[in-house]
Formats: structure tokens, sequence, C-alpha cells
């Protein structure tokens, strides 16, 4: 049964969504992701949610901040309510589920992984639980030989064989090879769409695993949404934050969605480790990313092998590696991001999180160990506050208080004049603090 949209939902679908029915015209001026989380962070400081724009007091909410997106603009994307319905309408018929950053139900890893770049709304069939269940990422190239595919299928095949869940992107090639295989030996299977999901929805070889609960087609665009490559390349980083590791099986060398998403995966997000698949008749863009960090991958023969080889891996994955992810999923208290609680009426309360008891170190230890460990990799040069905030995703006035402690814990040091630029201090202070209890 799918569940009626909550009034955020509505709101969010509203503000960011083309509403694709039929051949209808083209939508207008929708609020960009990053527009989206300045409007969501502005609605938060002045303790208001996405559905208060919908609310009998819609106007007043409106006119608190004209200036950033114009009242005009944002009154005649809240006014598409009919196309709206029409739409759920749609999606309803075809057994596709809608939810936002603001429900509960939404991906957690996607969430506390992506934080703000974590799409506002989600699109799917299928059991919204696969998605919390991690697994192994296995993506490649479109254009591949049977003996590749052949390949892929079998690592599909031993992942069911531990239960572990395939995550791929449902593209041609690599990804279908991997999610057959599975699918064939009763596994079960995520797919993360960049288009055409109500295509895929539809798909007779899909119909039955999709009621079985054994796979889940998801996806942040509009399911009548057709292809683009800016999605298919943004798709990736979704792939990797749902699972607990990856494998490259093939990718060209410095172009194509596989490279790209790999490089950003190995430099920037770092979710868990990423295998490439090596040996005989490698690729040169397989080399380039065994190079760049890639695990090479030893070609476990059956579930036992792989699990044992995910477990070796997870347990020897770097500093850097685990506590990236570390203050955003255990340790900080998750924000209020558009409130998120299925009734709209507790959208203000807090979201308690439990602390972590696994260690002696106290919260506020790991945090400033796992902000360190980001910026010992991505601050090459001075930097101002502004430009750390953007580094950490965080507000201004967070980055401050940050800038402040690490200074005092002589991590960072001020680094010129005006504006005041920050750099980090000795290797030796920051490997100190790194290894401390």
């Amino acid at each position: 049964m799918i569940e009626p949209l909550t009034p955020n939902t509505q709101a969010i679908l509203l503000l960011t969504a083309p509403l694709i029915v039929g051949r209808g015209g083209a939508p207008p001026d929708l609020l960009t992701l990053s527009e989206y989380n300045r409007l969501a962070r502005l609605l938060r400081d002045k303790q208001h949610q996405p559905a208060d724009l919908l609310g009998p007091n819609s106007r007043e909410v409106l006119e608190l901040f004209p200036e950033k997106f114009g009242c005009e603009r944002l009154q005649n994307l809240l006014r598409r309510g009919f196309l709206l319905s029409q739409a759920v309408e749609h999606w309803n018929a075809r057994a596709i589920w809608v939810v936002s950053r603001a429900d509960t139900c939404y991906p957690k890893r996607l969430k506390s992984r992506l934080k703000e770049d974590a799409p506002p709304i989600l699109y799917g069939c299928g059991d919204i639980g696969l998605l919390e269940t991690g697994g192994i990422a296995v993506v490649g190239s479109r254009h591949v030989d049977d003996e590749l595919v052949s390949y892929t299928a079998n690592v599909g095949r031993i992942s069911a064989e531990m239960h572990r869940t395939i995550i791929s992107g449902g593209a041609r090639g690599i990804d279908q090879a991997a999610m057959a295989g599975a699918l064939a030996a009763n596994g079960k299977v995520v797919g993360v769409m960049a288009d055409s999901l109500q295509r895929a929805v539809l798909s007779r070889d899909n119909r039955e695993p999709i009621i079985a609960g054994r796979l889940t087609l998801v996806s942040p665009y509009d399911p009548s949404a057709g292809f683009n490559v800016g999605h298919a390349m943004q798709r990736n980083k979704y792939v990797y934050a749902l699972a607990d590791a990856s494998l490259v099986v093939t990718s060209e060398y410095e172009k194509g969605g596989t490279w790209a998403g790999a490089i950003e995966q190995l430099t920037k997000f770092r979710f868990g480790p990423l295998f490439v698949r090596n040996g005989a008749h490698m690729t040169k863009g397989n080399a380039a990313l065994l190079q760049r960090g890639g695990r090479p991958w030893p070609d476990p023969k059956n579930g036992v092998e792989l699990e044992q080889l995910i477990a070796k891996a997870m347990d020897t994955a770097s500093v850097t590696d685990r506590q990236t992810t570390l203050p955003f999923e255990t340790v900080e208290p998750l924000k209020v991001d558009e409130c998120q609680t299925e009734q709209v009426v507790n959208a203000s309360m807090p979201v308690v999180v439990e602390p972590d008891h696994s260690t002696d170190r106290t919260p506020q230890k790991k945090l400033l160990e796992a902000v360190t460990a980001i910026l010992a990799v991505e601050v090459t040069e001075s930097r101002t506050e502004e430009e750390i905030a953007l580094i950490l995703d965080v507000t201004k006035s967070q980055a401050k208080a940050w800038v402040k402690k690490l200074v005092e814990s002589h991590i960072l040091e001020r680094s010129g004049r005006a504006p005041t630029r920050y750099r980090l201090a000795s290797a030796k202070s920051n490997d100190r603090l790194l290894v401390q209890d």
C-alpha cells in the first residue's frame, strides 16, 4: 500500500520536482538542490518547515525572505497543486512511492553520508527497507563483451549466497549483469536509476522480484524523466552511499561515468573500500584506479570468501575512510532538516541520538578527530573560515566555532593577514591527536 504524502513532502515536490505527466509543457523555474538547501536552512532558522508554505499563513512565511528567491517564483511553484495530484495518481497506479528528506522512512545512509547532497525527493518501487541493508555496489562500463557479463553475473551470484545486497545503477552492461546474477540466485538488489524509473517498474522481468521483496528500484529523478548525462553522473554517489563496499569491474581511462564516480569515491566520499578488478585483460582505467587508491579484487570463488574479503577490508579501512561518515552517523545530533517526522504536528521535536559507548573517547573527541581527518585531506593551502565552512559543509558560525577549537588544539594555525586564513599546523601535532584515546 502506498502511504499518502506528508504535507512537507508535498511542499518539497512542488518546489523541486518537474511533475512530469503526459506531454505537459516545460516545468517552471524549479529550485535547484543548493537553492532548496538554502531555503530549508532559512525555514529552520525561522522555526518553520516546508509545509508552512502551504498553510493558511503561507504569505507571511514567504515574505520572511522575499529577496532570497522571489515570492512570485515560489508562489508559482506552490500553485501547482492540481498537477501534483495528477502526478501522484499516476505514480500510485504504477506502485511508485515517494519520500522526502522530511520523512522518517527516507534512507538514513543517504542522509547521514551525503547530508545536504542527499536528494530532497526519492521515488521508488519495492521494499524501501532494502535501502538500509548496505551491500556491495558493482559498477562498470555499458559496452562490455559476453565474458565480462558472465564474470559480473557471478559476482552477483556469490553475493546472494551470503545475503549481501547488490547495489548498482541499472544501466545496460555491467550494472544489469550484476543485478541479474543476484536475482537469478534469489538474492536482493537495489537499482539506483538515472532515468526511466517508470518504464523499469513496468518491465515484466522486474515485476516478480519487486513483488517478492527482492528488488527495489529507486531514483532521485522524476519517474518519467528520460536519459540525461548529468543525472547519470550524479547518480553514482547514491550507489556508493548505499553500499558497504564497491567493485569497479571495468572503467575507461579519465572519461565516462564509471571513472568519474570511482574517482569521486576514492578522493572525496570514501564511504567504504573500493575494489578494482585486476589481472589479465585489465583496462587502462582499472590500472589507474588501482594507482589512485583502489584495492585489487582477488576474485573470491564463493560467498564465504567474499564475506571474508569484505570483513577484512572494513577492518583495515584507513582512519579517514572510517571517520569521514562517523560524526554524521553516530555522534552529531541529527539536525531537524525539514523536520524529520511522519506527523507534521511533531515536526519541531528534536531528534535524539543515543551516545556511542563503544570506546572511551567522548563524542566531542571523536568529532574533533573526524574533522581533523577531513581537513588533513582537503586543506592543502591556507583557507578562510568561509572556505572551511564549505569544506565541512556547515554554517559559518559552526565553522567559526570549529576553527577556534582546532586552533586551541594546535591543529590549525593562523596564516597571513586579513581576511584571516588558517592552515594545518605541523603534521606531528595532527598525528598525535589522531592516535590519542
